[in-house]
């Protein structure tokens, strides 16, 4: 358990790190953070399907400047650990996932607070010509306390928290249980209301009903539903912005002070 618990912290870390050090590689979405989790614990499968699960109900969450949405990262990385080591469902690791993300949350704004003190430090620092201590702070600094904010939760929780989770699992009843799954079940269309809030416009209802239509009717499954709207998708980008521009620009003749 404690190689485990060690694995997956740092599976925290380098998920963290991903937006804020190697240029967001999209490693902190729930599919992927639940996948790699899936694949150190040894059951992929459920991974995946948990990930699948917690990625649909966090579809609509966008860290937008200093909002902090409920972090989905940590919820993933504890609720899928939880979910393996316990042999409980995804219902259940959305369940606990919840929970989770709002602490996670509260640690982000926690985070927040602190490091903005750092760049005021590090504004005094620059002030005085200190540039090395400057550039310390905004790389070193704030990547170990991120680091340690995600490492010692994770490590924390799965190391200790296995048994007593498994314990509270099985104790609850039937009933309540049952409410769980359908909640599960309702969530992922949360998620989806909250990206549609985003993103649908006038422009883009045809699509989505067009999308709608193709899947109820055609008899396609979604990896082919998914195929054609990128076929779709990249001859309207064509269209748009490949022939217009190369038809504008062949029409214009040469600017001699090009060269300058």
């Amino acid at each position: 358990m404690l190689f485990q618990s060690i694995a997956l912290g740092l599976i925290g870390i380098f998920c963290i790190l991903d937006s804020r050090l190697l240029g967001r590689l999209n490693f902190e979405r729930p599919l992927i953070v639940s996948t790699l989790v899936g694949l150190v614990l040894g059951d992929l499968e459920k991974g995946l399907m948990v990930g699948a699960s917690l990625e649909l109900m966090s579809l609509g969450l966008v860290n937008i400047g200093a909002a902090a949405p409920p972090d989905m990262n940590m919820a993933s990385i504890i609720a899928t650990a939880f979910a393996i080591l316990s042999g409980s469902n995804a219902e259940t690791a959305l369940t606990i996932a919840i929970p989770i993300s709002v602490l996670g949350q509260m640690l982000g704004i926690l985070m927040r607070t602190v490091l903005s003190n750092l760049t005021h430090r590090a504004d005094t620092l620059i002030s005085e010509g200190k540039f090395s201590s400057a550039r310390r702070i905004h790389i070193v600094y704030g990547s170990v306390l991120y680091s340690l904010m995600y490492f010692i939760p994770i490590f924390l929780a799965i190391y200790f928290g296995t048994d007593l989770v498994k314990s509270i699992v099985d104790s609850i009843p039937a009933w309540l249980t049952n409410g769980l799954t359908l909640a599960s079940k309702i969530l992922p269309a949360y998620g989806f209301a909250l990206l549609l809030q985003t993103m649908l416009t006038k422009k883009m209802i045809p699509f989505l009903l067009l999308g709608f239509l193709i899947t109820a009717y055609s008899g396609l499954s979604i990896t082919g539903v998914a195929a054609f709207a990128c076929i779709v998708a990249f001859v309207m980008a064509q269209v748009n912005f490949g022939g217009g521009n190369k038809g504008t620009m062949s029409s214009q003749e040469p600017d001699p002070l090009d060269d300058l």
